[in-house]
């Protein structure tokens, strides 16, 4: 497994509008990705928000980075203040309950 992990700077006051956008407008496109797994975004404050999507392979990994290029730059450019930070790489551990 691969996980892709995405870092955003949002303008303040607008963190709640850049989760509603995301959840109806990019969350049905990731999940439809080639070995789409998992999809989360945590609201990690101070006006910051991480994504972390999770595929069967790199490719996907890789494939959602430039999904999300293109739907940040459509759809929140003017509430996202600069690039994000992208990690990604292999999963080393996986545990869920």
């Amino acid at each position: 497994m691969y996980t892709s992990i995405r870092r955003y700077n949002v303008k303040p006051d607008s963190t709640e509008e850049v989760i509603r956008r995301s959840e109806k407008g990019f969350l049905p496109i990731v999940t439809k990705s080639p070995g789409f797994l998992a999809y989360d975004l945590v609201n990690t404050g101070n006006n910051t928000l991480t994504t972390i999507s999770t595929f069967e392979d790199r490719t996907g990994a890789e494939q959602s980075n430039k999904l999300a290029e293109g739907w940040v730059k459509d759809n929140l450019a003017s509430l996202v203040t600069e690039p994000p930070m992208i990690m990604s790489g292999e999963i080393g551990v996986h545990r869920t309950k």
